[in-house]
C-alpha cells in the first residue's frame, strides 16, 4: 500500500451508476461520484468497488472539465481484514488479552494457533494463554495493509481543491446474464406461447443500487481467458411480468437490451426481468430417429421460424427454453428443456422436447458383401414401430462415412449433406414399417 502523504480522502456512494452485463462473465460499470481533491500531490481512497474488479480497466475523468486532476499511481487493496490476518500482522508486536474474570494478559505476540496464544510478557515470563478463557483481545490499531473492503488507492496531482463530480468506469468479472424462456404448447401441439426472461447473476462482490441496466447479447472477443464464474447459492429476485421489459436495438454487431427504469442488482442475487411481451407462434411437432446417437429411441422436437409471419420475428438471445403443456385440470406439465444459441429473426429453431414413449425404432446391419478390394456393399434395415392410436411421420437420419452411394432403397431418401441421408417415413397407427436400403462404400 502507498505510504501515507496526507489523511486519505474517502469517496461517497455513487450519485449515478450504469451497469452493462455481457453473456461472457463480464460487467462494465460507469459511476458518477462527487470526490474531494486537495491541490498538489495527495492520495485518495476510492472505496465501494466490487471484489472482482479488474483494476487494469479503471477509467477516470472530471465531469465538468474545470481544472485538472491526473492519477499518478493506483494500488488495488483487496487483503480484507479478519482475525487470522490481524494476528499475522501482530507477530512480534504488543497485544492485550482479557479473560472472563477481567484478568489482563499483555505482551509481545510470538505465536498463535491450536486454541492458544503465546506471549512474551512485559515482566519476563513466557505465557501460553488458552483462548477458550479469553473474552476480549485488544490490538492498538488496524494493521497497515489490511482493509475492511476492496479499495482503490490513488496517488494524484491536482491544480484544484474542493469537491468535483467525476466519472469512473471499470470492468468486473463474476457478472453474467442469460435468457430464460418459457413456452406453453396448446392442446393440439400447433401453437406455442413464448415468454422470455433475462436472468442476471451477480457475485462480483458489490451491490449496484438504482442502476441504469443494459444487457449485451452476443459473443465479444476477449484478449485473454478470464477466471471461472463463481457459482454457489444465490437468492432469486423476480420482477413481475406486468412491468415493462427491456427496450431492444441492434448495437454494432450485437443486440442491446436497455431497461427503461432504474434497477438494483444486488450481490449474490439472480435477478429476473421480462425480456419481451409473451408472443404466440405456430409450430410443427416432428419425430427424429438418429441410430448413430440413440439406437432405440425416437426424438420429439418442435420446429418454428422466428419470423413476424409466424408471430415472433425478434432477436432471441442464447438461453434455456422450458416447454410446458396444460393438463385438462389446468395444471402445467413440464415436457422438456433445451438450449438455443443467439438466434436472429427469420431463422428456424428446433427445440428438443424428449423421446417418444409410444414410438420405438431399431437399426440392423443385415449383410455385408465385398465387391472388390476397395468396394463393399452394406444392407441396412430400420424397423419403426408406432404404438400410438394415430399415424405419425418419423424422419430417419443416418450418418454415413467415407465415399458412399445408395444403390438400392425401398423409400425415397434425401441427401442432407456429404455424410448424412434422411428418410421421411409415414407409419399408420398401431403399425410397423421397415426401411431397407443398401450403401456402397468405396475406399480410395
Amino acid at each position: 500500500m502507498l505510504a501515507v502523504m496526507a489523511v486519505f480522502a474517502t469517496t461517497s456512494v455513487a450519485d449515478d451508476i450504469a451497469v452493462t452485463v455481457y453473456n461472457s462473465n463480464l460487467g462494465v460499470i460507469s459511476e458518477t461520484r462527487t470526490l474531494t481533491f486537495e491541490e498538489g500531490e495527495n492520495q485518495l481512497a476510492f472505496r465501494d468497488v466490487p471484489s472482482s474488479i479488474d483494476p487494469n480497466s479503471v477509467r477516470f475523468e472530471l465531469v465538468d472539465g474545470s481544472g485538472e486532476v491526473a492519477i499518478l499511481e493506483q494500488n488495488y487493496a483487496f487483503d480484507l481484514v479478519n482475525s487470522s490476518k490481524i494476528y499475522d500482522k501482530y507477530i512480534d508486536k504488543r497485544i492485550e488479552l482479557i479473560d472472563e474474570d477481567g484478568e489482563i494478559y499483555a505482551g509481545t505476540l510470538l505465536a498463535y494457533g491450536g486454541g492458544t496464544v503465546t506471549l512474551q510478557s512485559t515482566d519476563g515470563p513466557l505465557k501460553i494463554v488458552q483462548m477458550g478463557d479469553i473474552r476480549e483481545v485488544n490490538f492498538p490499531e488496524l494493521p497497515e495493509g489490511l482493509v475492511t473492503r476492496p479499495t482503490l488507492f490513488w496517488r494524484y496531482v491536482s491544480d484544484i481543491s474542493g469537491d468535483r463530480d467525476t466519472r469512473v468506469g471499470y470492468q468486473t468479472t463474476n457478472m453474467s446474464w442469460s435468457a430464460e424462456y418459457v413456452g406453453l404448447l396448446d392442446e393440439n401441439d400447433e401453437n406455442l406461447d413464448l415468454s422470455g426472461w433475462a436472468a442476471i447473476n451477480n457475485t462480483s462482490g458489490k451491490t449496484y443500487k438504482d442502476a441504469t441496466l443494459k444487457l449485451i447479447a452476443g459473443d465479444i472477443s476477449r484478449a485473454r481467458p478470464e477466471p471461472q464464474f463463481r457459482g454457489g447459492r444465490a437468492d432469486v429476485m423476480v420482477v413481475p411480468s406486468i412491468a415493462k421489459g427491456f427496450d431492444q436495438k441492434a448495437f454494432f454487431e450485437y443486440h442491446m437490451y436497455t431497461l427503461p427504469r432504474k434497477a438494483t442488482v444486488a450481490d449474490k442475487e439472480i435477478k429476473q426481468i421480462s425480456l419481451f411481451e409473451p408472443a404466440r407462434t405456430t409450430v410443427e411437432k416432428v419425430y427424429l430417429y438418429e441410430p448413430g446417437r440413440n439406437a432405440t429411441q425416437v426424438k420429439v422436437a418442435v420446429k418454428f421460424v422466428n419470423s413476424e409471419e409466424t408471430g415472433l420475428g425478434m432477436p432471441l438471445p442464447a438461453g434455456r427454453v422450458r416447454l410446458f403443456k396444460a393438463d385438462t385440470d389446468g395444471s402445467m406439465i413440464l415436457l422438456g428443456e433445451d438450449r438455443i444459441d443467439h438466434t436472429p429473426r427469420d431463422e428456424e429453431l428446433s427445440l428438443t422436447v424428449g423421446y417418444a414413449f409410444d414410438i420405438m425404432a431399431e437399426e440392423t446391419t443385415v449383410n455385408r458383401a465385398r465387391i472388390s478390394k476397395s468396394v463393399e456393399d452394406v444392407d441396412f434395415e430400420v424397423e419403426l414401430r408406432n404404438r400410438k392410436d394415430e399415424a405419425v411421420t418419423v424422419t430417419v437420419e443416418k450418418d454415413l462415412w467415407g465415399y458412399w452411394e445408395i444403390t438400392d432403397a425401398d423409400f425415397e431418401w434425401t441427401k442432407k449433406d456429404a455424410n448424412t441421408i434422411t428418410f421421411d417415413v409415414s407409419i399408420p397407427a398401431e403399425e410397423t414399417v421397415t426401411v431397407r436400403y443398401t450403401v456402397r462404400f468405396t475406399n480410395r
